[in-house]
C-alpha cells in the first residue's frame, strides 16, 4: 500500500510539474494580419521594417498574415491563425464580436488628422459632381462599392449616403460591385465604372503610388471623421505577452534612441501613421450606432412584418442605442 501511495504521489508531481511547465510555455512566434486595402505585396513590403522592430522588441518571430479580404482576417483570429494586426473600425467590430478580439491601441495619422475620411469619387470628366447626382437612381450608373467588412468603403457611405435617404443600390444601379479601395479607385480612373467608395487616406498613397490615376478622380462625397485604424489582440494571449506588446506599440517612434527612423517607418505604414495611442473597444461606439441606425431603417421598411413583430424589433434596436449612449 505505501508502494502504491507513493508511486501515485509521483505520478501526480510529474503530471503538476509538466502541466505547469506547459501553462508556462512562452509564445515564440506571432502572425500579424494586414488588410488588404491595396496590393497584398504592396503592404507587406511597407510593414516589414515595423514587424521586424517588433520582432526585435518582443524577443518573438513576427510572420506577417495575408489574406484576401476583411473576412479572411477575422476568421483568422477567430481560429487562432492570427494573434494580433490591423484592422478596420468595421472589421474590428467583427473581430471583437466573434472572434475574441480586443482594441488596445489606435494609430494616428502622420499629418496629425485624428482620424480619416470616407470618399466617393467619380471621373474628372464625369458629369457627376455630388451625391444628389448618383441619388437618381434611374439604374444608368455602376458603382464600385466596398468590401463589406471595410469601414470607409462599405459601412460608413452604407449608411451616410444610402440607408439614412432609404436608398438600396442594388435597386438603384445598373450594376454594384464589392472590391478593396486600390481596385475601386482604379475602376473608376479607367472609367470602368461610373463612381465608387475610397477613402482620404488611401487616396493620399494613390498620390504617391499613381499619380497619374489620382489625377484621373474628382471627390464628389467626403463622410463625417472616421477614427483612425484599430489594433487588435487575441483576448486570450498571456498577459506578460499583451504587456510587452502594447509597450512596443505606445513607445515606437516616442521613446528611445530609435525615434526618428521608427517615424519614418511609420510614416512608410497605410497612407503615412504617426505614433500609436492607447485605446480600447470604447472607439467602436460609433460604428456600432451607425450598424444600428442601418438596421433600424431596414426593419421600419421592411412592409412582410407583422406591425408587432416590427416593434418588438425597433424597440431590441433602441433599447442598444440608448445603452451605447449611456456607456459612451
Amino acid at each position: 500500500m505505501k508502494a502504491l501511495k507513493l508511486a501515485a504521489a509521483m505520478i501526480t508531481a510529474v503530471t503538476l510539474a509538466h502541466g505547469t511547465a506547459m501553462a508556462a510555455d512562452p509564445v515564440r512566434e506571432l502572425n500579424f494580419s494586414l488588410i488588404s486595402t491595396e496590393s497584398s505585396t504592396a503592404i507587406k513590403s511597407q510593414f516589414e521594417p515595423f514587424l521586424k522592430d517588433m520582432e526585435k522588441a518582443l524577443g518573438v518571430k513576427v510572420n506577417a498574415y495575408m489574406a484576401s479580404d476583411y473576412a479572411g482576417v477575422i476568421e483568422g483570429m477567430r481560429f487562432k491563425k492570427v494573434d494580433l494586426g490591423w484592422f478596420g473600425n468595421k472589421s474590428a467590430m467583427e473581430a471583437v464580436d466573434r472572434a475574441g478580439g480586443e482594441i488596445f491601441v489606435q494609430a494616428t495619422q502622420a499629418n496629425g488628422d485624428p482620424g480619416y475620411w470616407s470618399l466617393l469619387v467619380a471621373h474628372k470628366d464625369s458629369p457627376l459632381a455630388s451625391v444628389d447626382d448618383v441619388l437618381k437612381c434611374d439604374k444608368t450608373l455602376s458603382f464600385a462599392n466596398g468590401d463589406p467588412n471595410s469601414t470607409s468603403g462599405f459601412l460608413v457611405p452604407s449608411y451616410y449616403v444610402f440607408a439614412i435617404r432609404h436608398v438600396d443600390p442594388k435597386a438603384c444601379y445598373k450594376t454594384v460591385t464589392n472590391a478593396n479601395h486600390e481596385s475601386n479607385a482604379l475602376a473608376v480612373a479607367n472609367r470602368q465604372v461610373d463612381f465608387g467608395t475610397f477613402n482620404t487616406e488611401a487616396f493620399t498613397r494613390l498620390r504617391k503610388t499613381h499619380p497619374e490615376l489620382a489625377d484621373q478622380l474628382k471627390i464628389i462625397w467626403k463622410s463625417p471623421l472616421i477614427p483612425a485604424d484599430p489594433i487588435v489582440w487575441r483576448k486570450d494571449l498571456p498577459d506578460e505577452l499583451k504587456a510587452k506588446i502594447k509597450a512596443f506599440f505606445l513607445d515606437y517612434g516616442v521613446k528611445g534612441p530609435n525615434t526618428a527612423a521608427e517615424l519614418k517607418i511609420l510614416g512608410n505604414l497605410s497612407e503615412g501613421w504617426g505614433p500609436f495611442h492607447d485605446s480600447s473597444d470604447a472607439q467602436l461606439t460609433p460604428i456600432r450606432q451607425i450598424e444600428l441606425f442601418k438596421s433600424r431603417s431596414k426593419v421600419e421598411a421592411d412592409a412582410s412584418l407583422a406591425p408587432d413583430e416590427r416593434e418588438r424589433r425597433l424597440a431590441e434596436i433602441d433599447a442598444k442605442l440608448k445603452a451605447l449612449t449611456a456607456a459612451n
